[in-house]
Formats: C-alpha cells, structure tokens, sequence
C-alpha cells in the first residue's frame, strides 16, 4: 500500500478529476483515489497520510444522499467519525466551489470537513492563501487563508494546475516525512 491515501465526494465528477490529477503527480507516493462513498471506516483509517477532497453544493453542504446524490458520500461518512481518533493521522483537504455562483457558501466543504477531522484529532495541514479569489464568505476560511486548496474549475480553471503544484509542493514534506 502507498503511504498516502486519497479519498473524495463528488457530484458532478469534477472533484474525482482533481483528485486523480492529484494522484498522478505525487506518483508511487500515493493510492489511487477512492470515493468516499465505496469505502469503510477501516479502509480510512489504514492510511496516516490522507488527503480527502470534495466539492460544496447548495447552500454550503457536502455532498451525500440528503442533497440529491444517489450514493453515499461525505455526510454520511463523517458520522462514523463520532467515537474515532484521528491522532497520529495527517490530513489536507482540498476544495471545489464556485464564487461567482455561490459567493456566500465558496469551498465552505472544506471547513466542514477540517472541523469534522480536527476534531477527531486529526493534525491538519495544507493552508491556502485567500488572495486571487472573489467571495463574500466561507467556512472555509480562518484570517485570511483557507483551512485548504480552494479550486474553482468555472471561473478559474487555468490556475488550477498551478495551485496543485505549488499545494502539493508545500504538503509533500509533512505527508511523507
């Protein structure tokens, strides 16, 4: 098994592309991506290094069966993390929102599962800086730096490669000591 492991909800598929573009570049480094949604707690548990992604939809919620998707996904996960630790895990998080369309909820998944994790114990990592993106407000959002990668493939698609280079730069070291 590789060391870091890579999980993500989705609805529309683009979060699964990011992820596997993800995946793609950190190589051996990494597991293939899994959908949150087709694995077990046990499953999530067997990495110590994980990176999880997941778009924001509707009015600033996770994807799952309540909004309108088919599978399971991030909200019906994050409940079986009630009664688990996290420590000793290392976790960054990245995020796909609109802020044109969703300027009140942009990435807010993001801080919605770094509460979900940081509570558990989980040691967070892979802040972004909230300059180069127009929004009113986000969960997601601590000063003036997300809890993670913010992506926005409507508006600003042509920066993504980019920011996932320069996030995977700046995680890399804390995933794989």
């Amino acid at each position: 098994m590789a060391r870091i492991g890579i999980f993500f909800g989705t609805d529309t598929g683009r979060t699964r592309l990011i992820a596997k573009q993800i995946a793609k570049k950190l190589g051996d480094a990494a597991d293939a991506p899994v959908n949150i949604g087709r694995v077990t707690l046990a499953d999530f548990l067997a990495y110590d290094a994980l990176i999880v992604g997941s778009p924001t939809l509707g009015d600033g919620e996770l994807p799952g069966q309540s909004v309108g998707l088919n599978q399971p996904s991030w909200e019906e996960f994050l409940p079986q993390l009630a009664d688990t630790d996290l420590s000793g895990k290392t976790i960054a998080i990245f995020g796909l929102g609109d802020q044109k369309k969703y300027p009140d909820e942009f990435v807010d998944a993001i801080g919605l599962l770094h509460d979900a994790f940081e509570d558990a114990g989980a040691r967070m990592i892979g802040r972004w800086p909230s300059v180069g993106y127009e929004f009113k407000a986000s969960k997601a959002l601590d000063g003036d730096e997300f809890f993670g990668l913010a992506l926005d493939q409507h508006l600003q698609p042509v920066l993504t490669e980019e920011r996932i280079d320069t996030w995977l730069a700046q995680i890399k070291p804390e995933l794989l000591p």
